[in-house]
């Protein structure tokens, strides 16, 4: 057995205090982590214009605007507030609505659809009317016939758009 030192002691006292300052710079650096060079979003509110909609599928755009709002609330990384109080202004166009059958069964029965839908967005700032960014979103919502409905199929790709808008605005990526 080796034998107990003050020198071993102080190395093992050493050791420990560099562990636990590791420890201690590891946990510390523990935040919001960001791929965003310049950290996270600055827009902290966001007013929302009715959603436009140049399909036939009347009352989408009034429903999607709604929902849109709804989820940004519920979010919380932005304040859904008035056109004059806000730092950016989200808006939206429905361009495109289809639903097409997407799986068949053996005997060439539709078991599912799908419904695309296309969106013009734009996020401008309320200041100067610039835009921070535009995007052409596609986004697809699969239902099976026999426990869902065409709305469901809806709902799906609704909220497909608004993850892909609430990433787009408070991720900056």
């Amino acid at each position: 057995m080796g034998r107990l030192t003050i020198e071993s002691m102080l190395t093992s006292k050493q050791n420990l205090a560099v562990i636990l300052g590791l420890v201690f710079l590891l946990s510390a650096g523990c935040g919001v982590y960001t791929f965003n060079p310049k950290g996270k979003s600055s827009i902290k509110s966001i007013a929302i214009e009715r959603f436009k909609n140049q399909t036939p599928e009347y009352g989408l755009a009034d429903q999607m605007t709604d929902v849109v709002i709804d989820a940004l609330i519920a979010d919380g990384n932005m304040k859904v507030v008035s056109l004059e109080n806000a730092d950016a202004v989200l808006s939206g166009v429905l361009t495109r609505y289809e639903r097409k059958p997407y799986e068949y069964d053996q005997n060439d029965v539709v078991e599912s659809y799908y419904v695309d839908m296309d969106f013009e967005i734009t996020l401008k700032n309320p200041r100067d009317d610039s835009e921070i960014w535009k995007e052409k979103m596609t986004q697809r919502g699969v239902y099976a016939v026999d426990n869902e409905t065409e709305e469901d199929g809806r709902q799906k790709a609704v909220e497909l758009l608004i993850e892909a808008i609430i990433n787009k605005t408070t991720k900056s990526w």
